[in-house]
């Protein structure tokens, strides 16, 4: 399905006649159609600078000879909807995203796409659809958001959420906390650390569906908009040169996308994200890959929550180029993989220098020898779960301790909050997949409650949830099966006794097989009240190690 299809000859003369009902002239009409998936809204911080994006896309766009048209795409603020029902819309939004756009994409009759989305669900739900629909697309999202500064530090989300456990320790004054709500978020633009909106928007570079910048480029500045001019002018030499989404997102581009992830530490919404692209792409990438691609791919980024430096940080060094360039010196990348630049990756990162090694280590000398992320298998998690590894603290790469158990985040937070955990122990937050939550919430406010009160070197958490890119710690989410799946997960009972050893890559819940056996012969996993489209959802949904799916 193409323009012609819907404008050429005589049969579609009433199309065109609702073409002239929008204003488009006969010479509009004769040029590529290029539909610009907007992602803006007043809602979320990510995406309130976005119309003046769609604007610049649209004119590079008609510089180059195509006729823009503007559709939407919804997006959820995922720090908004934090902590209470509205994380279980977050997930499930990724869905819809890619289906809308499917459904608007081919309904009428567009030539290309240029996707501009943002925040954590909008960027792979689009690339989900650009797979699906696979017509000549780029993408150019709204840019991260400054850091803030308190006393004189740079500060991001991460830092206001753990801000809220210090208060509830006394280790922060109301006016501190108010210091902090006030200064943490001073731009637009997806917040400022390497959480899942950076990191999606960075492997928009890797895999080669965005130009260079895409995910460092800050939003307030003026470069973000010839970013996006130049986005709209490419869409129109892919048109020209008819490379669409799947001739980009090979396998070796999503093996890339999987070692960049690595070396920058991206958020572990990653590995729910790529599979499901990869799925779209008719490419399986399971979790067996992480592990394999992660030894052997040095950790080069601790940007916040892991470290001190941020996304404006990593732009100033070279950008996502920077470090891919960095990582072909041991020959990690398939530099032949075609881009949206119409060049490989080879061409694209050639004369890409680390411009500050103490933003992007060197690869002769990195944070580790092995990626940012860890897949996790046992008993507990026999299909898999993960974890931030270069956002743990080393004395917790290790950890043995007693369960506290806990069958949502909200008893969960309260029992932090109110001093009832114990250093040593590992809180368990069940019924928070993607079946059971339903939608998989994040589990930001626990762990960063957990930080805030310096418990952080001393307790772990584990869910069969998941977590914001802005949570750091002995955090392993994504235990598959989870507890509405009838997981092992879902008979762990208080006191327990549960070790977690990341460099092993393995999470065991050490209770004598006769005593679980009996255990899961009696359990009957906990059913919610669910309607529309939650319902809907957790009837179709895979596990997290897949994905998190809709089958």
């Amino acid at each position: 399905m193409s323009r012609e299809n819907i404008v050429d000859g005589v049969q579609n003369a009433p199309h065109r006649s609702l073409f002239h009902a929008l204003g488009l002239t006969e010479e509009e009409q004769a040029r590529p159609l290029i539909g610009i998936v907007s992602s803006y809204n007043e809602i979320v911080p990510g995406h309130m600078n976005i119309d003046k994006i769609v604007e610049a896309v649209k004119l590079g766009v008609a510089m180059a000879g195509g006729t823009p048209i503007v559709f939407p795409a919804i997006a959820v603020c995922d720090g908004i909807a934090m902590g209470h029902t509205g994380m279980k819309y977050s997930l499930v939004t990724r869905d819809l995203i890619a289906d809308s756009t499917e459904a608007m994409a081919l309904a009428h009759g567009f030539d290309g796409l240029v996707m501009v989305p943002n925040c954590d669900k909008n960027v792979p739900g689009l690339l989900m659809a650009a797979a699906r629909v696979n017509i000549p697309t780029v993408f150019v999202s709204g840019g991260p958001m400054l850091a803030g500064k308190v006393d004189g530090h740079k500060t991001s989300l991460s830092s206001m959420f753990e801000a809220v456990g210090s208060h509830s320790a006394g280790r922060i004054s109301d006016e501190k906390l108010l210091e902090y709500e006030c200064k943490t978020c001073p731009t637009c633009g997806s917040c400022s650390g390497m959480y899942t909106a950076n990191s999606m928007n960075c492997l928009t570079e890797a895999l080669g569906m965005g130009l260079r910048g895409n995910g460092t480029i800050p939003a307030v500045y003026s470069a973000r908009i010839e970013l996006a001019k130049h986005a709209g002018m490419a869409v129109m030499e892919l048109v020209r040169r008819n490379i669409r989404p799947r001739d980009i997102m090979t396998e070796a581009a999503l093996l890339n996308a999987l070692t960049v992830d690595m070396a920058l530490g991206c958020s572990t919404n990653s590995m729910l994200h790529l599979p499901a692209i990869a799925h779209e792409c008719g490419v399986e990438l399971n979790l067996d890959l992480a592990n394999r691609i992660s030894a052997k791919t040095p950790n080069l980024c601790h940007l916040a929550p892991a470290g001190r430096t941020y996304m404006e940080d990593l732009d100033e060094a070279g950008g996502v180029y920077a470090v891919m360039n960095e990582l072909t010196k041991k020959g990690l990348l398939r530099t032949d993989c075609m881009t949206v630049t119409g060049r490989t990756i080879g061409e694209n990162i050639a004369g890409c220098v680390n411009l500050n090694p103490e933003v992007i280590r060197p690869i002769e000398n990195p944070y580790s020898e092995t990626g940012g992320i860890a897949v996790l298998r046992g008993n507990l998690a026999p299909e898999g779960s993960v974890v931030k590894r270069s956002a743990v603290l080393p004395e917790m790469l290790v950890h043995e301790g007693p369960a506290r158990v806990f069958d949502c985040e909200e008893d969960a937070q309260a029992a932090i909050l109110a001093g009832k955990i114990a250093a040593g122990d590992v809180i368990v937050i069940r019924y928070e997949g993607p079946k059971g939550g339903p939608g998989m919430r994040e589990m930001l406010n626990p762990t960063s409650a957990i930080m805030g009160m310096g418990l952080g070197s001393s307790v772990a958490l584990i869910t069969d949830g998941r977590f914001s890119g802005a949570t750091r710690g002995a955090c392993v989410g994504h235990i598959t099966p989870e507890a509405a799946s009838g997981g092992l997960i879902g008979v762990v009972e208080e006191g327990d006794i549960i070790s977690i050893n990341i460099p092993e890559n393995r999470i065991e819940l050490k209770v004598e097989d006769a005593v679980l056996a009996e255990r899961m012969k009696h359990f009957v996993p906990k059913k919610k009240g669910l309607s529309g489209y939650l319902k809907r959802y957790a009837a179709l949904v895979s596990g997290g190690a897949s994905g998190a799916i809709l089958n």
